[in-house]
């Protein structure tokens, strides 16, 4: 069996700073990995410039035309890292036989590749990159990144914990993912769904090389509130339920407001009619806020529009037969 043709897919959002450090790493690994028969010689690395704002683009063309194995394609305009990333996945889908996934800052261990590939050679057609502590985190970011990954297991959404997007696919797998339609994407919740023989790879992650995080506070819990009402419909059966207990209590309340009117024991309270107004006007605009949510989300996906729209590529890679 010929050696498998590995794409490197690396979604790229004003990554000035940190390409150029990055990029010859990624370089050194792939051709190790081919020097040791994990891949074939025609592998590449393929940057997917999500509508960036600064030289980006322009660094990934020159790396393109500096070295064959480098590629790069641009979204017409920024789409969001999971857009990009599926975008970088389907055009490396008709080219290569398996695609490893990762983030250009260089915080996840590159050198876990090998043992990722070597894993696909004895079967597995997905491969997970675990993350085997989270010791350079902040207290506050490790306990936001657990309390996220528990609360995706208290919501029904099937993820791996202490897992990103940092992990292999096999062409077979990709084809698999590709029969996902939606446009909501949440790909750690989704890639599961796909099956297949999987495995892991525990890594250490390490400082960003250069540049900043385009993940703040705000980001992260959009990606979390995404990945709930992508992947669950937990909250609304929450809401049902919390709809039942409220009736049962509020019908409690009115067989005791006949009896107490009945005794002639009432009093007129501001404090009470107040409290249990807004208490229930709060449960009715929160509930309202989460159907509110699922809407929005059918909203999106019956409109149909694409996912992804891709305006240059550097790409001139013939797509390849498969081999398997």
């Amino acid at each position: 069996m010929p050696y498998p043709i590995l794409y490197i897919v690396i979604p790229c959002y004003n990554e000035q700073d940190v390409l150029p450090v990055t990029a010859p790493l990624f370089l050194k690994q792939l051709k190790k990995m081919s020097e040791a028969g994990l891949c074939s010689p025609d592998s590449r690395i393929l940057f997917v410039n999500d509508g960036s704002k600064d030289r980006t683009w322009q660094i990934i063309t020159d790396l393109s035309a500096q070295n064959e194995h480098f590629c790069g394609i641009c979204l017409s305009r920024n789409r969001g890292h999971q857009n990009a990333l599926l975008a970088g996945l389907m055009s490396a889908r008709l080219k290569a036989d398996v695609t490893i996934s990762i983030d250009c800052d260089g915080q996840d261990d590159i050198g876990a590749m090998s043992e990722m590939l070597r894993c696909y050679a004895d079967g597995c057609e997905v491969v997970y990159g675990v993350r085997s502590s989270r010791k350079t985190d902040s207290f506050f970011k490790r306990f936001t990144a657990q309390s996220f990954y528990r609360l995706m297991q208290s919501m029904g959404v099937q993820t791996v914990f202490n897992h990103a997007d940092y992990r292999l696919l096999s062409r077979r797998a990709l084809d698999g993912l590709a029969q996902f339609r939606e446009v909501n994407l949440f790909l750690r919740g989704m890639v599961p769904l796909v099956g297949y023989r999987c495995t892991s790879v525990y890594y250490e992650r390490h400082e960003r090389l250069a540049g900043k995080s385009h993940y703040p506070l705000r980001k992260m819990l959009a990606f979390a509130l995404d990945g709930v009402t992508s992947l669950s419909v937990k909250p609304l059966q929450l809401i049902t339920g919390l709809g039942s207990i409220i009736s049962i209590v509020g019908f409690f309340a009115i067989v005791w407001a006949i009896f107490e009117a009945f005794s002639g024991n009432t009093v007129a309270g501001w404090t009470s009619t107040v409290c249990i107004v807004c208490f229930l006007g709060g449960v009715q605009l929160l509930c309202l806020g989460v159907i509110g949510e699922y809407i929005g989300k059918i909203y999106s996906e019956v409109k149909h529009r694409p996912r992804f729209i891709i305006s240059e590529t550097t790409d001139s890679t013939e797509p390849v037969q498969d081999r398997t």
